[in-house]
């Protein structure tokens, strides 16, 4: 297996909006295309299962 050891960055498509999901060492980070601020996950809340109560506190946080 290839080390993930920098940053790798793709564009998708949903719907007809573009986002830029960044994956990186720590966990990954999915933005809309031209925004700094998005969702972002770290690895470790992934493994630990504690990943969908960061999101929901991420999303309770923001600002509309």
């Amino acid at each position: 297996m290839t080390p993930l050891d920098k940053p790798l960055r793709r564009e998708l498509t949903l719907g007809d909006q573009a986002y830029t999901l960044t994956i990186d060492p720590t966990g990954l980070k999915l933005v809309e295309k031209g925004r700094r601020n998005g969702v972002e996950i770290r690895w470790a809340d992934l493994v630990t299962g504690d990943a969908a109560l960061a999101a929901a506190l991420q999303a309770s946080t923001e600002r509309t």
